[in-house]
């Protein structure tokens, strides 16, 4: 399969004042999952199945993951990207952001995100918050020249596979409590204090809690992508009530020796 170049930005927190260049990493081929991918092809040499309610996408691989409802603030300074991002904006704000690393390539599920504020610059750089949409599948790609378009079909949780087993509901509570014991302590080892934590589910049901809590686990993309691909939302929160209370153990062990040790 051809090589395409990954797009060059920047992640940014704000929109800031002054501006700084980057340039992200050339991947040697897109969609080389870690799964075996049905092998994407360009519907110019080959026409490939239609898929059923398949619809057509502009796809950004970026070294993150996009979860539905978070927010994502990026800089793109790329020729072929700033084609796409005035293209969007004269249509329907949506691209596809697909997690890629030179390890594992590109996946092939993603997260929609819709353009909600945009800034372009005298040199036609853009500054963009976007915020997750729904979920989707790559099934091909359509076009190449001049950024990635591919078909894609969406996702959506499907009922638990459990005989009666976890309760999606109550697992978003155990896992509500992980995360403010987590953020107790890690304050508490932060010097802040420990402050009451309030309401973090925010009144979410138990799928787009899954999604909030994937969001936090910042700084392990191929754990968030994993938990992206999952569509099950009582094993997603399972699986990240795992990780809350393995950091929990492990923040728990820390303050120990903290307290038997204080700094003088």
């Amino acid at each position: 399969m051809a090589s395409f170049p990954m797009p060059q930005l920047l992640p940014c927190t704000s929109l800031p004042q002054s501006h700084s260049t980057s340039t992200a990493s050339s991947p040697s081929s897109l969609f080389r999952h870690r799964r075996s991918l049905h092998s994407l092809r360009c519907s110019a040499s080959e026409k490939p199945p239609p898929h059923e309610d398949a619809v057509e996408l502009p796809l950004f691989p970026l070294p993150l993951v996009l979860f539905p409802g978070a927010i994502l603030p990026l800089q793109i300074f790329e020729f072929r990207y700033r084609i796409m991002m005035h293209t969007l904006l004269h249509t329907d704000l949506r691209f596809g952001v697909v997690y890629h690393d030179a390890v594992s390539g590109t996946s092939d599920i993603g997260c929609v995100g819709e353009v909600v504020k945009h800034e372009c610059l005298v040199d036609d750089r853009f500054f963009l918050v976007c915020k997750g949409q729904g979920r989707f599948r790559v099934n091909d790609i359509v076009r190449t020249k001049p950024y990635l378009v591919g078909r894609v079909t969406w996702l959506e949780d499907r009922p638990s596979e459990s005989d009666g087993g976890d309760d999606a509901e109550e697992l978003a509570r155990e896992v509500e409590g992980y995360m403010k014991e987590v953020i107790r302590l890690s304050n508490r080892l932060g010097g802040k204090g420990e402050k009451e934590m309030g309401d973090l589910r925010r009144n979410l049901f138990p799928t787009p809690f899954s999604f909030f809590v994937g969001s936090t686990f910042e700084g392990a993309p191929r754990e968030q992508q994993a938990l992206l691909e999952l569509e099950d939302t009582a094993k997603r929160l399972k699986r990240e009530k795992e990780t809350l209370k393995n950091t929990l153990n492990y923040l728990t062990a820390a303050s120990a020796v903290k307290d038997a040790f204080p700094s003088s």
